[in-house]
């Protein structure tokens, strides 16, 4: 098979898929005749042809997928009936704690805040597929330690946790920058931004 007739191949494959692809499974379209230096060499190759596009192919932490670039969100978000959740100020600054600060505990968090984190507010994280709980200090209690997943970096079009925005001086402005330079969907980041404006510098709960 020939550079251009793979290339139609894993286009294919990337572009009718529901989730990302990770360059092990891209092999099998190939019955694993191709080494993973080839295969991402024809991805970058594809991501080159792509360039001037409105959709743009993206290697995030779970693999290579094809979106909408940045730009378009704005307007595609106006095809979603849903409205994207609200997240309280307290449950971005948590998100945000966990993101830079990670691994830690409730109380690690609690801590840095200097109030107390609700329950609700870490289960809306977790339900959300952004954080979950990834061992245990060795402390009395053995409190949980939180960190972020596949699923964060994913929705936020990262490959990996140093691809993080630099991080603001307060906890608050990092917080809605985490989704907003991240690239985020634009009703999502609108969102919080909206929130973040009208919240003012309350210590909300």
């Amino acid at each position: 098979m020939n550079t251009v007739e793979a290339k139609k191949v894993l286009e294919a494959a990337l572009l009718t898929s529901g989730e990302p692809l990770t360059v092990p499974v891209l092999k099998r379209l190939f019955n694993d005749e191709m080494d993973d230096d080839t295969v991402r060499l024809l991805l970058d190759d594809i991501r080159r042809d792509w360039a001037d596009r409105s959709v743009e192919l993206a290697p995030l932490a779970s693999g290579w997928r094809f979106q909408s670039r940045p730009e378009m969100r704005v307007y595609l978000d106006r095809l979603r009936p849903d409205k994207p959740a609200r997240y309280s100020r307290a449950t971005m600054e948590t998100l945000a704690i966990i993101a830079y600060r990670q691994p830690v505990t409730r109380a690690d968090i609690e801590e840095i805040r200097g109030v107390v984190v609700a329950t609700p507010v870490l289960r809306a994280l977790e339900e959300r597929g952004w954080v979950e709980t990834i061992g245990h200090r060795d402390a009395p209690g053995r409190p949980a330690l939180y960190g972020t997943t596949r699923q964060f970096l994913d929705d936020l079009g990262l490959r990996s946790l140093e691809e993080l925005p630099a991080l603001e001086d307060a906890w608050s402005e990092a917080a809605s920058q985490i989704l907003l330079q991240a690239g985020a969907p634009a009703a999502i980041a609108e969102s919080i931004s909206d929130q973040m404006a009208s919240e003012g510098h309350s210590n909300a709960q």
